[in-house]
């Protein structure tokens, strides 16, 4: 069945074969956005920086010009040249007549002209080149995305994994999301995350938003064989990775440690045993929202050792420590392992988040 299922995995990677113009619509670079009214303001600017520079070259070279009138230019006379010049209307009253002055017309005026035309045309040439600028961000995010953090899925649980990243400070250029629906797509676009068009179950979209070289994948689907089969392609493609994925029955726990998963959040489960605290202690379920929410209140938080800490317990620092993570295994605080910390450990504790 393993030999199968590569088999066809392997036959539908075809859009890590597609020049990276063709992924235009399917992987999505954010970009800042800008005010219609700066936009505009940005172009004059720009043009009026081109004509302040034809007029300086006019000016300074204002001897190699003949005026129709037989006087000598003025200041006024190479602005309204340089105006003539870079609009291309040109009415011949006032022309380079010296070699330097036409040299100078061939190599500076004409380029000046032909970037005064670009920017008068800006908007229009925008839209034509947003293909091009999307091409050019996706074949430079390609070459470069590392250690970053896929997303797959972005419903209720994957846009709430996302917001608890963020809330730690993580950059949302280090998340790409990976979802069917180009609506919600669309949305976490707007939040400045890397959004990747298609099926997660297919390893090209996965090695498409970069999983081969991911520091961490979130598997939060809809549907716990979707889960599954998900887990299994993205350990394939990433045996460094760490996967954490969520699933609705505990039942299917076992599938996702078997097929690759090191972490599995059992999400109906979870929101059972709180509801049924909340019916005695619901304090405590409003702690566990604090600790699990970043925005304010307490956090969990995870830190390395500091260098005065070393050889000390870990129920007398100063933080509030829950465990310690050694070795990649989580030991708990009291246990006869983690007496002392060591250098290598890191501590989870709690941490006051301000407002």
């Amino acid at each position: 069945m393993a030999g199968r299922l590569r088999e066809r995995l392997s036959r539908s990677d075809t859009l890590t074969d597609r020049p990276d113009f063709a992924l235009v619509g399917v992987l999505r670079i954010p970009e800042l956005q800008t005010s219609p009214a700066r936009a505009i303001y940005r172009r004059v600017g720009y043009a009026l920086v081109a004509l302040g520079l034809a007029v300086l070259i006019v000016y300074l070279d204002r001897d190699g010009y003949e005026d129709s009138q037989g006087g000598e230019l003025s200041l006024l006379d190479c602005i309204y040249y340089a105006t003539v010049s870079l609009s291309t209307t040109g009415y011949g009253d006032i022309t380079p007549v010296t070699q330097s002055a036409r040299l100078l017309n061939v190599l500076l005026i004409t380029p000046l002209r032909i970037f005064f035309l670009i920017v008068l045309v800006g908007t229009t040439l925008s839209a034509l080149t947003e293909s091009s600028r999307q091409t050019f961000k996706i074949q430079r995010w390609r070459q470069h995305v590392r250690n970053h953090t896929v997303v797959i899925g972005y419903g209720t649980k994957g846009r709430t994994a996302i917001d608890a990243m963020l809330g730690d400070d993580v950059p949302p250029s280090e998340i790409v999301v990976v979802d069917t629906d180009q609506s919600v797509l669309d949305s976490a676009a707007g939040k400045g995350l890397v959004t990747v068009h298609g099926s997660a179950t297919k390893s090209d979209v996965l090695r498409l938003a970069g999983a081969q070289n991911a520091a961490a994948i979130i598997v939060a689907t809809n549907r716990d064989d979707t889960a599954v089969l998900v887990t299994l392609t993205a350990r394939e493609i990433s045996p460094k990775a760490k996967i954490v994925a969520a699933i609705r029955e505990s039942e299917n726990t076992h599938l996702l440690r078997q097929s690759g998963a090191d972490s599995v959040v059992v999400s109906s489960e979870t929101a059972g045993r709180l509801l049924g605290i909340a019916t005695t202690t619901p304090s405590v379920v409003e702690m566990m929202e604090d600790l699990l929410t970043p925005e304010a209140g307490f956090a969990i938080a995870e830190r390395a050792v500091e260098r005065d800490e070393i050889g000390g317990s870990p129920r007398h620092l100063s933080d509030i420590v829950l465990g310690v993570v050694r070795d990649g295994r989580l030991v708990r605080v009291g246990s006869a392992e983690v007496d002392s910390v060591e250098e290598d450990d890191r501590l989870l504790y709690i941490r006051r988040v301000a407002n």
